[in-house]
């Protein structure tokens, strides 16, 4: 049955303020030149809604955002890139969330000031948002800690009401990496990077995260960077390599992966041609500054994956 959307999203809403050049600081009242200052769409929900809408995807986003500047912004350009905000909660209690991006190419260091990104409760996402949607995507776990207590009975009801589910952790600021033996089993994809994957499992090697996720996760994709990525289901693991691409900066690379991995997913196709699409989408978002802009329409993905 056709649903008005493919993905619904619940998640975070803040920009990146992206900073290139001599950006290590020096204290002691020191003023330091850098190259580049630029402002554009943040927060691992957005960029993953972005690239999904650009593969053709049908998105909806739900979060909190302030009535300010910031919240502006990334609303205004949500919308410029195909993605339905228009059940995004503004709450001008609150303020809207930014993350500087200290940018080195191939590395970075983030500072975030969560703002808003704390706001999403569990019982802001509503059953009409439910039953237009197909699939349910959360990301940045650890930064929505009003969403994590409620989000094994959000996922668990929207699996019954027909939904997919799927979520991407992110990094555990704190380190204790806290709440997903009872998660993880309503999540049909779970969707790490290698770091995360090891943190989560303490296991020694990609393989053996794999095995030990795989036993409460249906589906798990890890992003392996320049090495492209690794997912088992069941018993399957299957692996992709990268294509050469000039790189920009990463930003958001992961969350392209996970936008192509939703949507081959969504489209019925089998785990390696899965992967396969997601490292493509997630290596050609390397091309372009920012999380966005590198962002591959469908057609391209697709040309590119011939070319491996």
């Amino acid at each position: 049955m056709n649903k008005p959307y493919d993905v619904l999203v619940a998640g975070e809403i803040n920009p990146d303020l992206i900073l290139r050049g001599d950006i290590e600081p020096a204290f002691g009242q020191v003023e330091k030149i850098i190259d580049s200052a630029v402002l554009e769409i943040g927060s691992s929900s957005a960029i993953f809604a972005c690239g999904a809408a650009r593969l053709g995807l049908k998105v909806a986003f739900i979060g909190v955002a302030g009535d300010d500047l910031f919240g502006r912004f990334m609303l205004d350009s949500m919308r410029e890139k195909g993605v339905d905000v228009s059940p995004v909660i503004i709450d001008q209690t609150w303020q809207t969330g930014l993350s500087i991006i200290l940018n080195r190419s191939s590395d970075r260091a983030i500072l975030t000031y969560p703002g808003c990104m704390v706001a999403l409760r569990p019982d802001d996402i509503g059953d009409g948002l439910l039953k237009s949607s197909r699939h349910l995507h959360v990301a940045s776990y650890f930064l929505q800690t009003a969403l994590q207590p409620g989000l094994p009975a959000l996922f668990q009801h929207a699996r019954v009401m027909g939904l997919t589910t799927s979520l991407d952790p992110n990094w555990d600021p704190i380190g204790k990496w806290q709440g997903f033996t009872e998660l993880l089993p309503m999540v049909d994809i779970f969707l790490p990077n290698e770091n995360e994957a090891l943190a989560l499992t303490g296991a020694s090697g990609v393989d053996d995260a794999l095995r030990q996720l795989s036993r409460l996760s249906r589906t798990v994709a890890v992003k392996l960077g320049r090495q492209g990525g690794k997912a088992s289901r069941g018993e399957e693991i299957v692996q992709s390599s990268a294509p050469m691409v000039q790189v920009a900066d990463t930003i958001g690379a992961g969350d392209t992966f996970d936008a192509g991995f939703i949507y081959a997913s969504l489209n019925g196709w089998e785990l390696s041609r899965c992967l396969k699409l997601a490292v493509v989408c997630g290596s050609l978002s390397t091309r372009a500054a920012g999380g966005t802009a590198g962002q591959p329409a469908i057609a391209e993905a697709l040309s590119t994956m011939d070319d491996l």
